[in-house]
Parts: C-alpha cells; sequence; structure tokens
C-alpha cells in the first residue's frame, strides 16, 4: 500500500507542479505569445517552431491547440498554418521530460524555497509569475522524487524484475499500456515522469 500512495502522492504533485509552472509561465509570456503566433506563422516552418516555443512556454499541447483552433475561427490563421503550428506543439510537449531527464530531483528544495521567497516578496506581477515557475518546477521534482522512493522496493522483488524483461518484449504492449496511462492521467510528460522514476 505504501508504494500505491506513494506513487498516487508524488504524481499528483507532479502534475500540480507542472501545472503551477505552466500558470505561471502562461501569465508571465501568453498574451505575448498569442501576438506572436499571430504574425509569424506564414511560413511552414517557421509555424512548426512558433508551436515548439509557444507549448514549452505555456507547457501544455492542448492549450495551444485551443488557441488555434480560436485563431482558425477567428479567422486570423488558416488551416494551414494551423496544422505546422500544431505539429510544433508535439515537439514542444517534451520540453518538461528533457527538464526532468537531467536528475535536478536532488535540488528540488533550494528550488521550491527560492520560488516562494521570490513569489511572495516580489511586488511586480511578472517577477511574481517568475517566482511561480520556479515553486512549481520544484514541486514537479519533488513528486518525482516522491514516485522514485516510493518504486524503489520493487526492484527487490525478481518476479517484478522479471515481468518488466518480458514486457519490453512486446513493444506493441508498451505503446497500449502509454496511451492508457496517458489518456487516464491526461498528461505525456507525467507518464514519462513516471517511467523515469521507475528506471532510476
Amino acid at each position: 500500500m505504501s508504494i500505491f500512495f506513494g506513487l498516487l502522492g508524488g504524481l499528483a504533485l507532479f502534475l500540480y507542479g507542472m501545472f503551477s509552472m505552466g500558470e505561471g509561465l502562461q501569465k508571465a509570456a501568453g498574451e505575448r505569445m498569442r501576438k506572436i503566433l499571430e504574425v509569424l506563422t506564414g511560413i511552414p516552418v517557421v509555424g512548426v517552431l512558433m508551436g515548439t516555443l509557444v507549448t514549452a512556454i505555456i507547457q501544455s499541447s492542448s492549450a495551444t491547440t485551443v488557441m488555434v483552433v480560436g485563431f482558425v475561427n477567428a479567422g486570423l490563421m488558416t488551416l494551414k498554418q494551423a496544422i505546422s503550428v500544431i505539429m510544433g506543439t508535439n515537439i514542444g510537449t517534451t520540453m518538461t521530460a528533457q527538464l526532468i531527464a537531467f536528475k535536478l530531483s536532488d535540488y528540488y528544495l533550494p528550488i521550491i524555497g527560492i520560488g516562494f521567497l521570490v513569489f511572495f516578496l516580489a511586488k511586480k506581477k511578472s517577477i511574481k509569475y517568475i517566482g511561480q515557475v520556479f515553486f512549481g518546477f520544484g514541486l514537479l521534482l519533488l513528486g518525482l522524487y516522491i514516485m522514485g522512493d516510493a518504486m524503489k522496493p520493487l526492484g527487490d522483488y525478481p518476479g517484478f524484475k522479471e515481468f518488466m524483461v518480458n514486457f519490453g518484449k512486446y513493444k506493441i504492449l508498451g505503446v497500449g499500456v502509454g496511451i492508457l496511462m496517458t489518456v487516464l492521467i491526461q498528461s505525456s510528460s507525467a507518464t514519462i515522469g513516471i517511467l523515469i522514476a521507475l528506471a532510476t
């Protein structure tokens, strides 16, 4: 049961941290990103780059896609432009996974502390949002650490190791489980976070 609750609690912190980080980034740069999207998506390659950049900043491919659909409905963007931006969102959404792959989980306390101080002591809203980004990123790392710590005992069970080895032989099954997990928790980054926690 401790493994289950550790995984659940760690996942909750991970998702909340990701949401908080994305919200802070969106508040700090969201309006600018909308204006940039409207102006610079005429060339398909630029559209892909903009989709990547915006999704990396606001930490949500769904939010970027909704924004783009809104632009198409309003006549601010053509369908061709929208497709290139949406292609870019699939690249941008991997940024969270890239950050957590650097194994920064040992530094979650200083990052949370810095974020907390900046958010509560800063007077300018833009600086406050930067504090929120750090705070959210720290919580994300804390959640990852808790998930990894909760799943450590699984490594001592020979049956689990054997299951994972056999599981790896059936790639299509792995794809199916990945799809199912992402549908359930609505976050590809969280699914990757769980896999990284299992691997460490």
